[in-house]
């Protein structure tokens, strides 16, 4: 595991990649004291906020054109401090940190974490090689010959005494690799059987479907990467905004949870008593539509003709009348 690197270091990684991002503020400069770039990264000055708002304009064009900062420097370092916000690098309050007033390991951090967004800017720029630069030049046409000689050589290299040595020794090495292969021929084969034999008492790998290709590389590369910066950023978050509440303390419960219990009963009883009521109210307006129905709609009771429940009563009552009449002496 690596160790933690010094502040001194972190400077010079962040002056490194200051001039590998071809920032105009560094250049013609030519530190090479790393007491001098950490004093220019770290100390309050129109220099280092020049090179700070350098690299929020390189980050985000629209911060370049905002004519508000021009005029007043505290406005300037707020739209820094928010665009650090909208990166969640840092708060918007954060005010120390942009003027430089913060500690100096703070803001070689911020500053490093800034310049992984800008193009072209690598913290490890003191350590790279132009590759494409050395190419050119390795296969020069006035280097080509210099190649052809090597792959080609007029002389053998090999002296004269390992010469003999190597041809004394090709049949050994012959018989060896011819053995060797015997034997990793019949590994191979006892493999191949013990593998047909899984296949055959494992069903599911017969039946499944053909698995699709495996993956480019280029493909676990960008899902890597993405990986890489959510949990970067999930670790910004974690610092800036939820490590407070991790460390709280966990709360402590009431040991008197059988009240909740007896309310938790009671209510579900009341909701029980409620439904109830609901269900006879709905059969007591269906029985009210039904005898409404049966007094004023006509029906059929007896006979061709239709009449209502009062009239057939009243029928009903003067044909009884009439009976009773009849019935008396």
């Amino acid at each position: 595991m690596a160790g933690v690197l010094t502040e001194k270091q972190l400077a010079q990684r962040v002056y490194n990649a200051l001039q590998a991002g071809s920032c105009p503020l560094v250049e013609g400069l030519h530190l090479h004291e790393t007491d001098t770039m950490l004093q220019l990264l770290c100390t309050p000055s129109q220099h280092r906020t020049d090179i700070l708002a350098w690299i929020c304009s390189s980050i985000n064009p629209n911060f370049a054109s905002s004519t508000a900062r021009s005029k007043d420097p505290d406005m300037l370092t707020k739209e820094m401090a928010m665009l650090g916000q909208e990166l969640i690098l840092c708060k918007a309050d954060d005010l120390d940190l942009i003027r430089g007033d913060a500690s100096a390991r703070r803001q070689l951090r911020f500053l490093e974490q800034l310049l992984t967004l800008v193009p072209g800017c690598q913290t490890s720029a003191a350590h790279n090689v132009d590759t494409e630069a050395l190419l050119n030049e390795l296969f020069a046409t006035d280097n080509l010959p210099h190649l052809t000689q090597m792959l080609r050589p007029t002389f053998d290299p090999w002296p004269a005494n390992i010469k003999a040595l190597r041809k004394g020794n090709t049949s050994s090495c012959q018989k060896t690799s011819q053995e060797e292969g015997v034997d990793v021929a019949a590994l191979l084969q006892s493999t191949q059987s013990v593998l047909e034999q899984l296949q055959s008492q494992c069903e599911f790998l017969t039946n499944e479907p053909q698995s699709p290709g495996v993956f480019p590389p280029n493909a676990l590369h960008v899902a890597a990467r993405d990986l890489q910066q959510m949990m970067a950023t999930f670790g910004r978050v974690y610092e800036t905004n939820l490590r407070a509440y991790c460390n709280r303390d966990p709360p402590n419960f009431s040991s008197e949870a059988d009240v909740f219990q007896r309310v938790h009963r009671l209510l579900l009883a009341c909701n029980t008593e409620l439904e109830m009521l609901s269900e006879i109210s709905e059969a007591s307006v269906s029985m009210s539509e039904e005898v409404r129905q049966l007094q004023t709609q006509p029906r059929y009771w007896s006979g061709q003709d239709k009449h209502t429940l009062p009239d057939q009563l009243e029928k009903l009552t003067r044909r009884y009348g009439d009976f009773l009449t009849r019935l008396q002496p």
